[in-house]
């Protein structure tokens, strides 16, 4: 039988979208049972609560192509080693987010876990829109319309490249 332990991560992020309100995501989920729910299907659910995210009132913007990028790019970090530790300690990490933006930390955490032990990330994105910006392309500046160029390494999120996978070298085959 696959794992049955699913570890919940609220991440109420709403910074990367250009409205409030999809932070209230989070909480509208569990409200809804979703622990109980998972219950009855047999899984072995333990909640983690939520990431610590800035409010928008309290943090500066920022760069107009890259609104509250520092902030974001925070927020992932924390949510990458969060789910990263759940998988390491066997357990499914089921995200519940806010905006776009936190698959940046989510892949990214999955991605680090996999790569020790030797297997390869696969992400299935289905949306109403890729989230390939970058801060060059974007015209709002809402990094919630980057996490997959950021997560593939074609936009930064703060210092540093959120690449899920790197390009591994090519060497060609002897015959």
């Amino acid at each position: 039988m696959p794992n049955r332990r699913i570890a919940v991560i609220g991440a109420p992020l709403d910074l990367g979208a250009g409205r409030r309100g999809v932070d209230m995501g989070v909480s509208a989920i569990r409200f809804a049972n979703l622990g109980q729910r998972l219950a009855e299907l047999g899984y072995r659910v333990e909640d983690l609560g939520n990431l610590e995210v800035e409010q928008p009132e309290r943090a500066r913007v920022g760069p107009s192509n890259a609104r509250f990028l520092p902030q974001i790019a925070r927020t992932c970090s924390r949510l990458a080693g969060m789910v990263q530790a759940a998988a390491q300690a066997g357990k499914l990490p089921l995200v519940l987010g806010g905006d776009h933006s936190v698959a940046i930390g989510t892949i990214a955490g999955m991605a680090k876990h996999l790569r020790r032990s030797g297997q390869r990330l696969g992400v299935l994105w289905v949306d109403a829109h890729p989230d390939m910006n970058t801060p060059e392309t974007s015209t709002s500046g809402n990094v919630h319309g980057m996490p997959l160029a950021c997560s593939i390494g074609l936009a930064r999120a703060g210092s540093r490249t959120w690449a899920a996978s790197r390009p591994r070298s090519r060497r060609p085959r002897s015959r």
